[in-house]
């Protein structure tokens, strides 16, 4: 069983950068070897966002146009963490921002796509 942890979040003024990081808690995420990993936001009032993903084993990266340029997804050489780079933040990039994991290979859009989840972590952005 995957659980994922996201951390990283907090209250930023408009501008600003956070780096979130997302792991495995117990075995290192390595060990499971998800095709995909991908971030997700959820704003107050607001539908769920897809972010960003990241292919794991090759490092292939695609981004939601609303972030792109702005945005980073990586992970460490081990791949135990996946990060989301976050540059000149906007307010309206104040959301909850969740991790996900794909094992069926499919490297969607979808959250419906993704089998594992974390509980998500707080960004505020004040202007």
């Amino acid at each position: 069983q995957v659980q994922l942890v996201e951390s990283g979040g907090g209250l930023v003024q408009a501008g600003d950068s956070l780096r979130l990081s997302c792991a495995s808690s117990g075995r290192p995420l390595s060990t499971f070897r998800p095709y995909t990993m991908a971030w997700f936001r959820l704003a107050p009032g607001k539908e769920q966002e897809f972010v960003g993903r990241i292919t794991w084993s090759g490092g292939t990266t695609y981004y939601a146009d609303s972030v792109k340029g702005r945005f980073t997804i990586s992970s460490d050489n081990a791949r135990t963490t996946a990060y989301l780079k976050m540059d000149n933040l906007k307010p309206e990039d104040t959301a909850i921002y969740y991790c996900a994991a794909d094992f069926r290979g499919v490297a969607s859009d979808s959250a419906a796509d993704y089998d594992y989840w974390g509980q998500g972590t707080h960004v505020t952005v004040s202007s």
